[in-house]
């Protein structure tokens, strides 16, 4: 049997379109500041969940696919509640967070570092088998 592809991302919220202010400023940070952010913000997961993640990997990549240039984070892979008896030998899941979407959208540093956990949360949650509805309604959408 092979293992389906499950794909969970986390777009650019608010009014601003394609994450553009209306002064047209972006937030300035370098790669390795916002990586340390997404470091930290894994980080705070508690230890009883990061326990239980199984076969993922994390990325910071500055853009996302053109296809999608508002995508704050991206899951890929096989959440751990439809993995079967069949899961074994396989890559890791693979879960992405863009740099670029992120400082285009926020405001501050501080926004930065909150949509980061936010963006983080998300796609651990997809990890977890927990789809965009439901995070919605936990206020992780």
């Amino acid at each position: 049997m092979v293992p389906y592809a499950h794909t969970g991302g986390r777009p650019c919220r608010g009014d601003h379109p394609h994450g553009v202010r209306d002064n047209g400023r972006v937030l300035e940070m370098t790669r390795e500041e916002f990586e340390e952010l997404v470091s930290e913000a894994l980080d705070r997961i508690p230890p009883e969940l990061t326990r239980l993640m199984d076969n993922v990997a994390v990325f910071v990549e500055d853009e996302p696919a053109s296809d999608d240039p508002d995508l704050l984070g991206l899951y890929e892979g096989t959440p751990l509640t439809d993995r079967g008896e069949w899961y074994a030998g396989v890559l890791p899941d693979r879960i992405t967070i863009y740099r670029g979407p992120t400082l285009r959208m926020c405001e501050s540093r501080e926004d930065v570092v909150a949509e980061t956990e936010i963006t983080v949360v998300h796609e651990i949650a997809h990890h977890f088998g927990i789809d965009d509805e439901r995070l919605h309604e936990l206020g992780y959408g």
